[in-house]
């Protein structure tokens, strides 16, 4: 049968290109290989039951109350837990908890009702915080992204009342600087994990950090901070004491 010159021309060219994806497809199989590993390893993490002691990252946040001084204004603040695990009842080597300074966000309608405050905050002024609280006067998130409660003892513990808390000792490490912190939560347990809620003070300046203040210090934040813990950890296999 008579192929024109026309058509082997264009037969040789279907070839060619058949052939190159042939030989292309391994290599690009083999490019993609890794980004599907990636994928299917962070996967298999996110579906791996929690080990006990294993802090919930998506459900346990921190919330500190900013008081005023002068003119200023009170503020409520919110963030995450970055990393971090707590073995209820342990005496020695409790644990630690890994703050993500980063994601502290200043008076979201949920921190400000969570700290007792009334009142939403306009967009534009929550960014203005944010910059202040972020920046290198304050928390300086860049040279310090997290901080850090090293947990020495975690102990079930009963109030005069006879109520039962869980007693954190530990030290505590923010803005480079680390301090000794005692605090006591009350725990329940709901769905098979613990929740701790408990609530400390610090004083920034006891951190090396100055409050923020402006117009001549007529407008500012105290000195001393209230933060709330609200906390939620894997297993129900703790110690009681």
């Amino acid at each position: 049968m008579y192929v024109s010159k026309m058509t082997r021309f264009l037969l040789s060219a279907l070839a060619a290109i058949f052939l190159s994806a042939v030989a292309i497809s391994p290599f690009v199989q083999a490019q993609q290989a890794p980004n599907r590993t990636k994928v299917a390893a962070r996967r298999a993490v996110e579906k791996a039951p929690a080990k006990p002691g294993q802090i919930d990252l998506k459900r346990s946040s921190i919330y500190v109350h900013v008081d005023k001084t002068g003119l200023g204004h009170e503020h409520g603040i919110e963030g995450k837990v970055k990393s971090g695990a707590l073995q209820l009842g342990a005496r020695s080597d409790a644990g630690s908890i890994v703050f993500d300074m980063t994601s502290f966000t200043a008076d979201t309608d949920r921190a400000r009702k969570y700290v007792g405050l009334e009142g939403s905050t306009s967009e534009s002024t929550r960014e203005k915080v944010n910059k202040n609280m972020r920046g290198a006067d304050v928390l300086d998130i860049e040279k310090y992204p997290t901080a850090t409660f090293a947990v020495v003892s975690a102990l079930h513990k009963k109030t005069k009342q006879g109520k039962p808390v869980v007693e954190l000792k530990g030290d505590f490490t923010l803005h480079g600087k680390t301090r000794p912190l005692t605090l006591y939560a009350e725990p329940a347990q709901e769905d098979g994990q613990w929740n701790l809620r408990g609530d400390f003070t610090i004083k920034q300046t006891d951190f090396g950090i100055t409050p923020y203040s402006a117009a001549l210090g007529t407008v500012g934040v105290a000195d001393e901070l209230k933060i709330y813990g609200d906390l939620w950890i894997a297993g129900d296999e703790s110690k009681q004491d």
